[in-house]
């Protein structure tokens, strides 16, 4: 593996360029959602993901190179496709369902807590202890997520369905990463076999559904901003980073920017008034991310 010197920084870049594209999706979200329903959005955004990924992996070469070709031996191939399942297809449509029915400073913050559900469910499934440092994080996160709701409980537009999707889209999220976390697949090979997996099954869904949705240049920029935006871009410029660097706890930090500045798109671009106990428990739940991960 071929790691950058610190003094080249490239590293850096990468991983604040994943910051800075994934700080955009909530309003990217919000925007789609205007135009066309859950499972269209995420239909359409999986497509352009997934034609992204082979024009990818046709470049790179990762179809002729024999070692990442091994990988997908022994039930590693099997396991990528079952992954799809939960990313993109399950993952996104949860998560779509609480953007559809939340404003958006509430279903952003409410999604950025998927850590501390990783971090619970670390303990039965991988057998890791739950230190009291990280038992405090936990807490202090959660401790946010109630200061960011406090203001919405007498209000009646609130969808406490929205609150319940935004918080489960956290548990498929950690679910995923807990059973991709021993796979041994070329980390673009296993999201592409996913993406080809649940683009089909999307597709169907979305016929039977809602129907296939009529694309305009409007429509079609939306989910082709969440489908290489975030599912896609992010994710390379995120792993080539964490690639190049010898200095993964410091990048592993710069994730704590993105709800700040997606706080302030949603803001400016959406016009939604950021209630002053969304800053505040967005600035626990981060805190408290923040301890837990001092122990890891």
């Amino acid at each position: 593996m071929q790691h950058s010197s610190p003094s080249s920084n490239s590293d850096v870049i990468y991983a604040l360029t994943a910051v800075a594209l994934w700080s955009t999706v909530a309003v990217a979200f919000k925007l789609g959602l205007s135009v066309l329903t859950p499972i269209q959005l995420l239909t359409v955004a999986v497509a352009i993901a997934n034609l992204f990924f082979i024009a990818l992996i046709l470049a790179t070469g990762r179809l002729t190179d024999k070692a990442v070709l091994a990988t997908l031996s022994n039930g590693g191939g099997l396991r990528s496709a079952a992954l799809g399942l939960f990313n993109p297809l399950a993952y996104y449509l949860v998560l779509f369902a609480a953007y559809d029915r939340l404003p958006a400073q509430i279903a952003q913050p409410l999604n950025f807590t998927w850590s501390i559900t990783l971090a619970l469910l670390a303990v039965p499934m991988l057998g890791q202890r739950l230190t009291q440092r990280r038992l405090v994080g936990i807490v202090v996160s959660y401790v946010g997520v109630v200061v960011i709701l406090a203001p919405w409980q007498a209000d009646s537009a609130i969808s406490w369905l929205g609150v319940a999707l935004a918080l489960l889209s956290t548990l498929v999220w950690a679910l995923y990463w807990l059973l991709n976390a021993r796979s041994k697949v070329d980390p673009v090979l296993s999201l592409a076999i996913g993406f080809f997996v649940a683009c089909p099954l999307l597709i169907i869904a979305c016929l039977l559904t809602d129907g296939w949705p009529t694309l305009d240049a409007t429509s079609l920029g939306y989910t082709a901003w969440v489908g290489l935006i975030e599912m896609a871009l992010g994710f390379l410029c995120w792993q080539t980073a964490m690639r190049r660097t010898q200095r993964a706890a410091l990048l592993g930090q710069f994730i704590f920017l993105a709800p700040f500045i997606s706080l302030w798109l949603i803001h400016n671009v959406l016009g939604e008034p950021v209630s002053s106990y969304t800053l505040v428990g967005l600035i626990g739940i981060a805190a408290g991310l923040l301890i837990s991960s001092q122990d890891a």
